[in-house]
């Protein structure tokens, strides 16, 4: 035997983390969720009328909020947070409105106080990135963030 023919044996073997929420083969279109009314056609999740006849599931979305499985977490805190909150979190509120009115799956699960801060979960990294920036951009204080799971979660947090 010479040496290498078999190669190493102590590599390191990835795991592929599987989404459940992200289905492996698209849906039949049209399909509409029985919770939200979201419809997929065209190949992707949109607020359009379903047509009659649609097939019917529930979206990822729902599901997420159903199964309290959130992808982004935002931690809100700080002194200013605390004497400005109503009108932080009413700005959490509008830019969830307005991304989920283009992306049907992008949405908020809860806002809950816990212990010195305020956490906002949401059904997608991107409404909680955007609240993110959306609040750094109009209220300066500190803003990081961070991807996990591949970019399928993250967690952020400002502060000021």
């Amino acid at each position: 035997m010479q040496k290498g023919q078999y190669g190493r044996k102590d590599r390191l073997i990835k795991t592929k983390r599987i989404d459940t929420y992200r289905p492996r083969e698209k849906w039949p279109e049209p399909t509409r969720c029985t919770e939200c009314n979201a419809v997929y056609t065209k190949g992707r999740w949109t607020w359009e009328p379903p047509p009659p006849g649609a097939n019917e599931t529930v979206c990822p979305a729902c599901r997420r909020i159903a199964d309290h499985y959130p992808a982004g977490y935002i931690e809100l805190r700080g002194a200013f947070f605390e004497t400005h909150r109503e009108e932080l979190l009413n700005l959490v509120r509008n830019v969830e409105q307005a991304e989920k009115a283009l992306h049907p799956l992008e949405r908020l699960i809860e806002i809950r106080q816990e212990d010195s801060q305020t956490v906002v979960t949401t059904t997608g990294v991107h409404v909680a990135r955007r609240i993110g920036e959306a609040l750094a951009r109009s209220y300066e204080g500190e803003w990081t963030y961070q991807y996990g799971d591949g970019a399928k979660t993250i967690r952020a947090r400002w502060e000021r």
